[in-house]
């Protein structure tokens, strides 16, 4: 019953989704349907990475459920880029990394340690996680620190060769985590459960939901200056925060969900492992399209984005590093969540 009550909502919302565009309603109307439109396919968007998950194994399936889990906020951020919105492509993405470690983390070990008094996870991924949260951090800091005695010229290329070296990084990771070292970073605990769908329906569904998401971003998209200036709302506080959650939508479900099966280790694997992605692989990639789209995003962040990465950072690794969580630290994460939420939308 559910799961047609939830195929009447993604099929209705994405027809409404498409009238209000092509038939040019009101923007906020536009903006309200294609939000809860994307909330909708992301997840089926994240239904079809499970089900494909159950079939490519364990550590590339995580791979995939980040991967595709992180297909929205890319595709966003793609047309963002086209538009040549960079101030609100660098927000959303700042969102995303901190939506990831501070919401949707938050949300699962709340949700977990209230049903189960202590959660574990594997330590020694905590720590390589922390170290690489650690290298995404620094990797935005130092063009920051010295982006201002450089030209635009300098800068246009310091944040291309940035972000060759973190695309780089981020494939030795791969490579480190599910080759050469899988077995001592491999959660026990981590199960994708019985695939809903066959294996060629299930990557057909992939690739429809991920085209849906395309379609409906782009719709999103369109409508995301006319809404802020009439709301007055800032291009931070629209990236960071409206754009991210609504994004995030995937990552959010499967995380809980894992978190109130006693498999923390999995929804520490979504929300890290996803701003992982975001920090590492679709920042400097999407650095790296705006420069073969002819005009060059950089990898300059302002203060206010830094600091409220680094902050995230700092408060994921200080909980997570010894390898258990309980609700309260889940209470810490959603508290440093709304503290930025309240500055960002006052900025």
């Amino acid at each position: 019953m559910k799961g047609k009550l939830f195929n009447i909502g993604l099929i209705g919302t994405f027809v409404l989704s498409a009238a209000a565009h092509y038939l040019h309603m009101d923007s906020t109307l536009q903006f309200v349907i294609s939000a809860i439109t994307i909330i909708f396919v992301a997840g089926f968007l994240g239904k079809a990475t499970e089900s494909v998950a159950h079939y490519a194994g364990e550590r590339m399936g995580g791979f995939l459920n980040a991967t595709f889990g992180n297909a929205a906020e890319l595709i966003i951020a793609i047309f963002l880029v086209k538009d040549g919105l960079f101030e609100v492509v660098k927000a959303s993405l700042t969102g995303s990394i901190i939506g990831n470690l501070l919401l949707v983390l938050g949300l699962s070990v709340l949700a977990g340690g209230l049903k189960f008094k202590e959660q574990k996870f594997n330590i020694k991924l905590a720590s390589h996680n922390a170290s690489l949260m650690l290298l995404g951090v620094i990797a935005l800091f130092i063009p920051a620190v010295f982006a201002g005695s450089l030209t635009k010229h300098e800068t246009t290329g310091m944040s291309l060769v940035v972000a060759g070296v973190l695309i780089v990084a981020y494939a030795l990771w791969l490579v480190f985590s599910m080759v050469t070292h899988k077995n001592e970073l491999s959660e026990e605990s981590i199960e994708h459960g019985e695939a809903t769908w066959s294996k060629g329906k299930s990557i057909l569904y992939l690739v429809i939901a991920t085209v849906m998401v395309a379609f409906t971003s782009e719709w999103l998209v369109g409508t995301l200056e006319e809404v802020s200036h009439k709301f007055g709302l800032s291009d931070l506080f629209v990236g960071a925060f409206l754009v991210a959650i609504i994004g995030n939508a995937a990552e959010h479900s499967a995380a809980v969900m894992m978190a109130l099966k006693n498999k923390m280790g999995a929804a520490v694997e979504i929300a890290v492992g996803s701003s992982l992605q975001i920090a590492l692989f679709v920042a400097p990639v999407l650095i790296v399209i705006s420069f073969l789209m002819g005009n060059t995003m950089n990898i300059v962040f302002t203060t206010y984005e830094l600091a409220a990465i680094a902050v995230a950072v700092l408060i994921t690794k200080s909980i997570s590093q010894d390898g258990s969580t309980n609700w309260y630290e889940g209470v810490l994460l959603l508290a440093v969540y709304g503290i930025l939420g309240v500055v960002f939308f006052l900025v």
